[in-house]
Formats: C-alpha cells, structure tokens, sequence
C-alpha cells in the first residue's frame, strides 16, 4: 500500500487533509526547494478541491506559466493513493504525453522534490505502434526493404526467435525510429485495418505487451485523447468479445487540453469501412464447412459492397487543405447503401443458423457478429442523414468510407461525465468572452465547476505581436510576399522560431518554396512528418538557429529560454472547409460566429502561448494573414484575445 505524503488519520477526510498538505506544497515545500509559486497557481489548487470533494467535472482555465499541470498530478496522484485506483492523464496527442512524462518533467520534479512514489506508465494509441504483420511485408515488397530489414534486424530475439520471454521489454515505439518520415512510418505500423485478433505475433507484439505494462500502473496512466475515447467506445465490444478494455477501471480523470476533446471523441467514433477489410473479416466464416445458402450470402454482400463503393468513387469531391473528400448524398448512392444494409441484414440471419448447428468456430463466429453489428450500427445513420457525417479517404490506392455521427456529447454524458467522478479540464483556452459556453454545448456536460485565472507574466514587456501588412499582388505573389516577411522576421530572431500552419497542405507548399529561398541555408529548418516529432523537438532545441515548422504543436508545447524567441502563425487557423465542421456550420444559428470564429481565437490563443513559458522570456508573435487588414471586426476579436496591454502591431520590419 503506498504511503500517503503526509501524516494521515482516518477519522478525518482525507481530502481536507490532502488540501493542507497541498497548502504546505505551494507554501514552504516547494519554495524552499527554489520554485517560483504563484498566487494563481494557489488559487487553481484549492479549487481543485472541490471537484475531487463533490465529484465533478470543472473548467480550469489558467494561463500559462501558473503551474497548472504541477497542481493537477498532486491531487490525481494522490487520490490515486486513497483510492487504490490509477487516475488517467489524458492530453491532446502522444508528444505532449512524452512532454509530460519525460526526465526533467513535472511527474518527475515531484517525485524528486516531495519524495513521492510515482507509479506513472504511458498508454499510447496502436498507431505509435510497428505492426510485426506490416514490417513483413515492407522487407519483401516495399521499394525501402533495406531500410526496413534494418528495423527487423534491431528487434528484440524473442520477436525474431522463438527464444522465451522473461519479463517485459518496450519495443515498437514510434519514438524509437526518430529516423523514419511519417510516410516510411505509415508502411510499418498499426493501422485500424489490421485485425490484432487473428494475428499469430500478437503476444509477441510490442502493442500487446506495452498494454499489458501500463494495466499494471497504480498511479497515473497518461494517454492521449484519441486513445482515451477509444477507450470508451470499444470498453463494451471488447468485454463482450472475451478482452480487456484498453484501460482499467480509473479513479479521476485530467484533460489536458481539454478544448480539444470534442474532436477526438468524434473521431473514435467514426466507423471505417473499405472493401478489403469486410470481405477478409466476413469470408472468415467459409474457413470451416459451411451451408451452401450462407456461402452464397457472403458472395452477395460482398457484391453489393463493391456495387455501392461503385457509386460512392462517382460521389466524391476532393476540398483543399483537407484529406477528407465531400460525400455527396445523392438518390442512387443512397439506393445502393439501403441494398447492403439489407443484404448485411440477411447476413446476419443466415450466420445465427449457422450458429445453431455448431458448424463454425465460434470465436471467429463471435469476432463476425461483433463486427457486421457496428457496421450496421454506422450504416444506420444513413436512415436519417440529418444526423450523418460522412466523408471518404483514399489510402493506398483504396477508397475509404467514413460514418460518423454528428453529435457525440449524449455518449460523452453516458460514458463519462454522468458517472460521478471528479474530471478536470485543464488548459489556457477553455472560454471564448469569458463564457464556458461553447465547451459545455459541445460535450454536453451540465453545470459544471469553473474558474479562470490569468497568466502570472509581465507581457507587455515580453511580447510583440505584429501583423505586417503585405503588398497586394497575385495569389501567387502573395505567397512569395508571405515569405518574404516570414524570412525577414526569422532574421530578427537569428532563427529560434517555430513556423506554424493549419494544415498539412499548407505546410508543404511553404516546404517547397523555402528550399529555393536565397536565405534557407542560414537556417537549420526542421519540418514534421520528416522524422518522429519528439525527436524534431529536441534537434530544435539544440540547434542555434532552428526554425520548427509544424501543423500539431499549437497546444503543450513547452521550450522555455531563448531557443524560441518566434512564434509565426502562416494563416489564421479557422476550421477547414471539410465534412465534419460544415455539419456543425450547418446546426448553427450564426456559422461564422458560432463556429469558425471561437475555434480559430481558441487554436491562435494555444499557438501564441507557446512563445512565453518563463517570466524571463521575450519574443515576436508574427500574423502572416492579410485578412487581419482586410477585416476589421476580425481584427478586433483577435486584438481581444492577446494578453493584457499587448497591442496588433499591424507594420513591421518588412
């Protein structure tokens, strides 16, 4: 049993014992051992107190620099202790988990300072993961094969032998090939196509043995919020196909960067569907002697699967800066959709015969049902389309349909915030004008706790914002002008910036045209997708003139000193114009003022918040947008959201 961090006695609540205790933290302890403590950062801890005493979820929204993560951890860790159940970290996505759980991290600081044992272990979702299936086959048809034999050769004996394993052994971390580019990454990992269940490696697999690790935790487990919300919507389907949830039972659960959590619930939710996957899951079933009525079925279905892909390949309209195509929902592609549910419905018919005569295996029987279930699930919507989002991918030359229902917040409610745990949301941008508004609205959480306090730093004298206005010339010219001023700016700074874009699209053109820029090699440029992002940061933080051009790093990130000296936002970070954010265009009132204007002020907040993380840090916040200058009232909302007596500077060095 793990001992509490201070003298504790039963006949007394624990959590009134765990607020003093965290009052001599923050007011002796931790300033004798040389932290700099806040007012606000005392202010958010016992506010804390009251979601862990009355269970409930609370609004944390403090600024940055208050110490929020170190208040959170106190209070998960130990309730944690009193519970004996681990609590979940839960953050936006796996570098901020690796931030968190890193050698000179917050998790880290308190261990070493309070003496505290800290039993934190990391649950990263599959696609951090090499697939042992996928590696396979890179070795031998891959245009990379030496690349990827490489990899092979480095694995662990008990992977490529039949030599024993002893006790755990962490391998298959993305982390661990920092060297590949997300392209040569996508060859080799786990992907949602790949079916764990039937595979021969998998208790030989780094996935399945990092799983087993971290269901061991006692403390923390730290996940990102895509794993977390799998988590959720897969807990039952697995219990029900003789597997463990993804995570155990929980004591607390911490958001950060909870804005974002709407997002990752929504895509957890999303069902896949491509042609190859259904006909290797459902001609499982004609492995064994079956009837000839139910073989003849599966061909069927198959066929009308092929037919309705037919028509959904003439239904599809690429929207740029997204990888989501637009569905169009047409008469004859809905034809052909109510056709396979059908013949899934006599599908599912002919296989509960089937069960009755014990003919079929009944674990492959049971893994068959499990999955024809939730494809019915996710074609259902298309009954009622107001609540369908739907869009289609293409990956390796295959085209993917994508079924995703509109709202997620009553499964939210069900699953997690009506089960009478404490639930903090902690982040800079929770509001938008002060209200909480938009985030209860969105996950469907009702009367929350909250509190906002602001950012203890001096940002009038650390901040510059500027937002140069450029020549109006061609489209083409405009973004020779865009780098024109993003280059000057750079200069300023000697480097020591980090570029950021709202999309992928947006990042390679100015990928492409940096490389034929005069000035490119004064600078060691570091673009991601080239290798494992963890591994780009530190290369950033160690390189004199670095400039990190990134699309993920507009929350968590945390460089303090002068190795970022420059945060350029390329474009302003209004949501894109694909299928899942029209279908919230399209439930509001005011789109424009609902929608796209709160998430771009949220997102810019979190993106010029990665400039000042120390009271002695200075910088330039850069604006390369024209539509600042071209609307003023835009202007005016995001003049709202820079720090206190921080003023649009709206002429610069260019």
């Amino acid at each position: 049993m793990k001992q509490y961090p201070f003298p504790f006695t039963p006949s007394q609540p624990f959590l009134s014992q765990l607020r003093d205790w965290v009052a001599d933290v923050f007011y002796d302890i931790l300033p004798e051992a040389g932290f700099e403590i806040r007012d606000e950062q005392i202010f958010m801890a016992f506010q804390l107190e009251r979601a862990f005493s009355e269970k409930k979820t609370i609004f944390a929204e403090a600024g940055v620099g208050t110490g929020k993560t170190l208040v959170y951890l106190l209070y998960a860790i130990n309730y944690a202790y009193y519970t004996k159940k681990p609590a979940v970290i839960s953050c936006a996505d796996e570098s901020l988990i690796e931030q968190l759980v890193k050698q000179d991290g917050d998790i880290a600081k308190l261990s070493s300072h309070l003496g505290l044992s800290i039993d934190a272990r990391l649950a990263k979702s599959p696609e951090q993961y090499l697939c042992l299936n996928k590696l396979h086959d890179a070795r031998y048809s891959d245009a990379e094969a030496d690349v990827f034999e490489s990899i092979y050769r480095g694995l662990p004996p008990f992977v490529r032998t039949r030599d024993s394993l002893q006790h755990f052994h962490a391998y298959g971390d993305r982390k661990d090939y920092s060297e590949l580019n997300d392209a040569q990454w996508k060859k080799i990992n786990w992907d949602i196509f790949q079916d764990c269940t039937i595979c021969d490696k998998r208790h030989r697999c780094g996935l399945t043995l990092s799983r087993m690790n971290y269901r061991h935790a006692s403390d923390l487990i730290v996940c990102s919020h895509d794993y977390y919300t799998e988590h959720l919507w897969t807990a039952d389907s697995r219990k029900r196909a003789g597997q463990l949830p993804y995570l155990p039972d929980h004591s607390a659960i911490v958001f950060d960067e909870g804005h974002l959590l709407e997002f990752a619930a929504q895509k957890a939710l999303t069902y896949q569907l491509k042609i190859s996957l259904f006909e290797e899951i459902i001609t499982r079933v004609l492995q064994s002697g079956v009837r000839e009525a139910l073989a003849r079925k599966v061909e069927q279905t198959l066929e009308q699967c092929q037919a309705m892909f037919g028509a959904l390949q003439c239904h599809v309209q690429p929207v740029p800066g997204s990888d989501r195509m637009t569905v169009m929902l047409s008469e004859p592609l809905l034809g052909e959709v109510h056709k396979f549910r059908y013949e899934l419905s006599q599908l599912e018919e002919q296989l509960a015969v089937e069960a009755g005569l014990y003919s079929l295996s009944e674990y492959h029987l049971r893994l068959v049902d499990e999955h024809l279930e939730m494809l019915q699930s996710a074609m259902r919507h298309f009954q009622h389309t107001p609540s369908l989002i739907t869009w289609a991918t293409v990956s390796g030359g295959e085209l993917i349909l994508w079924i995703m229902p509109r709202e997620v917040k009553d499964v939210l409610q069900e699953t997690v915030f009506g089960r009478h745990l404490p639930i903090v949301f902690s982040s800079a941008t929770l509001s938008v004008d002060g209200s909480f508004r938009y985030m209860t609205e969105s996950l469907g959480i009702v009367k929350p706790l909250s509190f906002s306090v602001p950012s203890p730093y001096d940002y009038e004298q650390q901040m510059m914002v500027f937002a140069p206005k450029l020549p109006l010339h061609s489209l083409e010219g405009r973004e020779k002008d865009k780098m024109d001023a993003a280059f000057t700016f750079l200069k300023r700074t000697q480097g020591r910036a980090m570029l950021l874009f709202p999309s992928r699209e947006e990042l390679q053109q100015f990928k492409q045209h940096a490389l034929c820029y005069p000035d490119y090699g004064l600078y060691a440029f570091l673009f991601e997708g080239d290798k494992e992002i963890s591994h780009l940061i530190a290369s950033f933080q160690r390189e004199q003139a670095g400039v990190l051009c990134a699309v993920s790093l507009w929350e968590g990130l945390d460089i303090p000193g002068p190795a970022l000296s420059n945060v350029t936002i390329w474009s302003l970070p209004f949501p894109p114009h694909d299928p899942v954010f029209n279908a919230k265009r399209k439930d509001a009132v005011q789109p424009y003022e609902e929608v796209d204007l709160p998430y771009m002020l949220l997102r810019l907040r979190q993106g010029m918040g990665r400039l000042i993380r120390t009271s002695s840090d200075k910088g330039i916040v850069v604006l390369l947008d024209e539509r600042v200058h071209e609307d003023p009232l835009l202007r005016e909302q995001i003049q709202k959201v820079l720090p206190d007596h921080v003023s649009l500077h709206l002429n610069g060095p260019c």
